[in-house]
């Protein structure tokens, strides 16, 4: 049973790169396809934005000659390639699977329309939020949160190679602790780095908690959508 009727997952495009190196695997999204099957077999309405990472990100574009509008829209493009090669994983599997792109795309997505969007969570179909915001100079993570704001979902799961939020980094601090539940305002105070602020601005505007979890560990998303404590909890106090 589904503690979040309807969650918004975000993830990163290394989701889908290969063990070989490969910018977008077959196994990997079959594998992340599957991870999300076992969300909507407990009940869960499933949203998913994916960033663009493993194949472009718009902002090392930039640095590297291009203007940052240019290069973010080469970024907002890989976000589609993504979210199609997931879709595609998840047909495979038997569940029905909508790609919606925040600009238009002619047959290769449909442009996003929040009643639309909403009505096919409602009858079980994921829905791939890809083209981010469709404007530059802002993240997958805010895309996230403004999907969520616009299609109601009870929670933002944030899928990362981290299993959770913590007061240091772990890699350098061995005594890290780590957070079960942490409040919006303690973030902000800690300047802890749950996402990026104007995504986790908006979450905390519209009361949507966030979920912080480790995304590559079997069963993870599933754990998170019935209630268990997984990761760290994000929420209004």
């Amino acid at each position: 049973m589904a503690a979040y009727g309807r969650v918004i997952l975000k993830v990163s495009g290394e989701s889908l790169r290969g063990a070989d190196g490969a910018p977008v695997s077959a196994e990997s999204a079959a594998w992340l396809a599957g991870e999300i099957r076992g969300a909507t077999a407990a009940g869960a309405e499933v949203g998913v934005v994916i960033g663009g990472g493993n194949i472009i990100r718009g902002a090392v574009a930039a640095g590297g000659g291009s203007d940052r509008v240019t290069a973010d829209g080469m970024g907002m493009l890989g976000t589609v390639i993504n979210a199609l090669a997931l879709r595609l994983a998840l047909e495979e599997q038997g569940q029905p699977a909508v790609v919606m792109t925040a600009r238009p795309m002619g047959a290769v997505a449909e442009l996003f329309d929040a009643r639309r969007a909403r009505d096919l969570l409602a009858n079980g179909t994921v829905v791939m939020f890809a083209g981010g915001t469709g404007n530059p100079f802002f993240s997958t993570d805010t895309a996230a949160a403004l999907r969520a704001a616009e299609v109601g979902a009870h929670a933002l799961l944030k899928g990362t190679k981290a299993d959770g939020v913590y007061d240091a980094d772990p890699a350098t601090h061995p005594d890290a602790k780590r957070f079960d539940e942490i409040a919006f305002l303690e973030v902000i105070e800690k300047r802890l780095g749950v996402m990026d602020m104007t995504a986790f601005s908006l979450c905390r505007d519209i009361g949507v908690p966030i979920v912080v979890f480790d995304l590559f560990q079997d069963g993870n998303i599933r754990r998170v959508v019935e209630g268990e404590t997984i990761g760290t909890l994000v929420k209004e106090v």
